[in-house]
């Protein structure tokens, strides 16, 4: 074809006058995550360990633990190392290799914003980015809400990659199995009763035989066992884990044993997390983000429950670790973060947008993880 020296000149310029196409964002480095909930876990343990209040008063602790054996294992008059006695893992590898959100006496508030403030609405939250006012018990039935879990699974890339294990039977209703798909192995069907072998038939019968404190709610150990017990085989690259023994013996009235499972849950992520690390698919390339579906009540009556007339059931926390969260440990007067920011923050890791699926959604937390310029990093 003649070449028109005319149109040519005036197609160039133009071409030249049109700004620059945008350049890729940098690849993030997390090829997988894990969420993992501890169940009415209180910020006031994470950020300052063992209450004093309910150590020494037995009676608004419920402690049957005699106080001198508490105190010997959890208390130390500078709270930064009360914390470290009880939970290890979060104050060592989180707070040099990660960060960690929800002290309200630095500054620094993590909220939920459904207006009921118990397990099944703070999951929802947590799971699809936002409140929904019809879920306002924990018997509601089968989630008319997506799930980031749910969304990524419905994805080339994350098809039968992503898995969901915890104590509470009601996660499967959470996580609304039947239209999810999902892998969901939650109170009785924590256990895997297809296995044949010796294991696997050992496993059963302790479940059977063991007496459940709610329902058919599996214990803590029940599931941290079949959980490492399933990733020698299987390699999900999403996956959700929900312990529930602190919110059950919170509600017990026992301090004690508050204690006891908050520490044993701290000692089940750091196991959890070394595992991982000990696999090339998930070495250095997996972030976990640790928090709590609810918050609950101060002082020698109102610690035991959480919901609207308890006033703190709104304060949460949250603590992440993984190869894009700047090392900065414990954040103090950050801006205000949500409960509903967890589901896009999931996706957002893995390169996602969740908010395009679900406008709804609150945004990720992914600027918060970032350093500050001029920050020193550990």
């Amino acid at each position: 074809m003649r070449r028109i020296p005319g149109l040519v000149g005036a197609l160039a310029c133009l071409i030249a006058a049109l700004p620059a196409p945008a350049a890729p964002a940098a690849p993030a480095r997390t090829r997988n995550v894990v969420l993992i909930v501890c169940d009415g876990l209180r910020w006031q343990e994470v950020f300052t360990g063992a209450d004093a209040t309910l150590l020494e008063d037995r009676a608004a602790g419920g402690s049957w633990t005699p106080a001198a054996e508490l105190r010997q294992k959890y208390w130390h008059p500078d709270p930064g190392e009360r914390r470290r006695l009880l939970l290890p893992f979060l104050w060592s590898t989180v707070a040099t290799r990660g960060q960690l959100f929800g002290n309200r006496l630095a500054g620094s508030r993590v909220e939920v914003t459904n207006a009921v403030r118990i397990s099944y609405p703070g999951y929802n939250e947590m799971l699809t980015g936002r409140p929904d006012p019809r879920i306002d018990r924990n018997e509601f039935g089968p989630n008319p809400n997506v799930t980031v879990f749910e969304w990524l699974n419905g994805t080339r890339e994350f098809r039968g990659r992503v898995e969901v294990f915890g104590t509470w039977s009601v996660l499967a209703d959470v996580f609304n199995a039947p239209r999810s798909q999902l892998p969901v192995r939650v109170g009785a069907t924590l256990v895997d009763r297809s296995d044949p072998g010796e294991r696997g038939r050992l496993f059963a019968e302790l479940y059977r035989t063991t007496t459940h404190l709610y329902g058919s709610n599996a214990l803590d150990g029940f599931l941290h066992v079949a959980l490492k017990d399933h990733l020698t085989r299987h390699h999900p690259r999403v996956l959700f884990v929900g312990y529930g023994d602190t919110d059950l013996w919170a509600h017990m009235g026992r301090y004690d044993l508050v204690l006891e499972t908050a520490h044993g849950f701290d000692r089940f992520i750091g196991e959890l997390w070394r595992q991982l690390q000990a696999l090339p698919q998930y070495r250095d390339r997996t972030t976990f983000i640790v928090t709590a579906d609810h918050g609950r009540g101060s002082g020698p009556e109102a610690w035991k429950e959480h919901g609207v007339e308890q006033p703190g059931s709104q304060d949460i926390w949250l603590a992440i670790i993984g190869p894009d969260s700047a090392p900065l440990g414990e954040r103090r007067d950050v801006a205000r973060l949500t409960q509903g920011q967890v589901a896009a923050t999931v996706a957002a890791l893995l390169g996602r947008d969740f908010r395009a699926a679900a406008p709804g959604a609150a945004a990720p937390v992914l600027d918060a993880l970032a350093a500050p310029a001029g920050a020193a990093l550990r």
